[in-house]
C-alpha cells in the first residue's frame, strides 16, 4: 500500500479488510464501510467544483470524506445492477439536470467562433486530402488488399460525410459569427456508462475533466463512447424534451459527430480490417442518426 494511502487510512482510524485496485483508484473495505481513494488532480480543486454544483442545487456526486498528501478519499457508492439501456436513459436525464441547473450566458468575441470554425475547417480539409491520397494509391493496385477494398468500396460515403461537414460548418458560422453571447453549462466532460452509478440516487463520478463549456460536448463524448450500444436518436430526443438545444448548438454537435475518423493504413492486415470496419460502422450509424433525427425534428415543427 502506498504511503499516502496508508496516511489517509491512519488519519481516519480505518482498519482495512480488503484492498481492490480498479483502474486508477483504490477501493478499501473496512469495518466502517467502503471508501474510494484516488490521487488528487494537479492544479485542480474538486472542492470548488462541488461547492459550485451544490450552490446550483446539484449534488449527484460521491461525497468527499478527506484528503491528505496527494490523495483524496470518497464515499464508496455500490452500483445497482440495472439494464444498460435504462442506465443510458438515466444518464441523459441526469445530464439535462446538470445542464439546466448550471446554465448561464457568457460574452464571447469574434475570435472565439472564428477559432472553432478554422479548427474544424482545417480538420475537414486534412481528412479530405488524406483520403484523396489514400484512394489514389489504392486505385493503382492491381489486386486490392481486403482493408484497402473496404476503403475503396466506401470512399463515396466518406466524402459524403466530409461534404456534409463542410456545407454545415459554413451554415453554422453564418448563424453565429455575429453573436456576442453563448450559452454555457458545467459539463462533466467524461460521460460514459463507467462514470455513472445508481444507488439511493444517481451519481456522476470522475469529475476531473469537468469545465464550463457548451452542453453539446457532453452529448458528443457520450455518443462517441457508446454509439454502438444505444439508440441515440431516442436518447437525444429525451434530452431535448427536457433541455432543448438551440439550432446552432444542434448543428455544431452534428458537425462534430459527422467528421469521419481517420483510417490508418500501416498495420497488419487483420488489424486493419477490424479497425476499418469499426470506422465504417461509426460513419454509417452516424449518418443514419443525423438523417433520422433531422427528419423527426422537422416533422415536429
Amino acid at each position: 500500500m502506498d504511503k499516502g494511502i496508508r496516511n489517509i487510512v491512519k488519519k481516519n482510524a480505518l482498519v482495512p479488510k480488503r484492498l481492490t485496485i480498479k483502474n486508477n483508484v483504490r477501493i478499501i473495505d473496512t469495518e466502517k464501510g467502503s471508501f474510494v481513494i484516488k490521487k488528487k488532480e494537479k492544479n485542480r480543486s474538486i472542492d470548488n467544483l462541488y461547492k459550485y454544483l451544490t450552490s446550483r442545487a446539484f449534488d449527484y456526486y460521491p461525497e468527499k470524506i478527506d484528503e491528505i498528501d496527494d490523495y483524496e478519499m470518497y464515499e464508496y457508492v455500490d452500483d445497482y445492477n440495472e439494464p444498460l439501456e435504462q442506465k443510458a436513459i438515466d444518464i441523459i436525464n441526469l445530464l439535462t439536470l446538470l445542464h439546466s441547473k448550471t446554465t448561464f450566458y457568457k460574452e464571447v468575441d469574434f475570435d472565439y467562433y472564428k477559432e472553432i470554425y478554422e479548427e474544424l475547417e482545417s480538420r475537414i480539409q486534412y481528412l479530405d486530402n488524406y483520403y484523396t491520397h489514400i484512394i489514389t494509391l489504392i486505385e493503382k493496385e492491381v489486386y486490392m488488399s481486403p482493408s484497402n477494398y473496404l476503403i475503396a468500396r466506401n470512399i463515396g460515403k466518406i466524402y459524403g460525410m466530409l461534404n456534409y461537414c463542410r456545407y454545415n460548418l459554413d451554415k453554422w458560422y453564418e448563424k453565429i459569427k455575429d453573436k456576442k453571447k453563448m450559452r454555457v453549462v458545467n459539463i462533466h466532460n467524461n460521460v460514459s456508462i463507467d462514470h455513472y452509478l445508481k444507488n439511493n440516487k444517481p451519481y456522476f463520478i470522475s469529475w476531473s475533466k469537468s469545465k464550463i463549456d457548451s452542453p453539446i460536448y457532453d452529448l458528443l463524448i457520450f455518443y462517441k463512447n457508446h454509439y454502438l450500444d444505444f439508440d441515440f436518436s431516442e436518447l437525444f430526443h429525451i434530452y431535448e424534451s427536457r433541455y432543448r438545444l438551440t439550432e446552432d448548438e444542434r448543428l455544431l454537435l452534428f458537425i462534430y459527430m459527422a467528421i469521419p475518423p481517420k483510417m490508418e493504413v500501416n498495420e497488419g492486415e487483420y488489424d486493419l480490417c477490424k479497425k476499418h470496419r469499426k470506422v465504417l460502422d461509426y460513419i454509417y450509424i452516424t449518418d443514419e442518426l443525423i438523417l433520422q433525427y433531422n427528419n423527426k425534428f422537422s416533422s415536429q415543427k
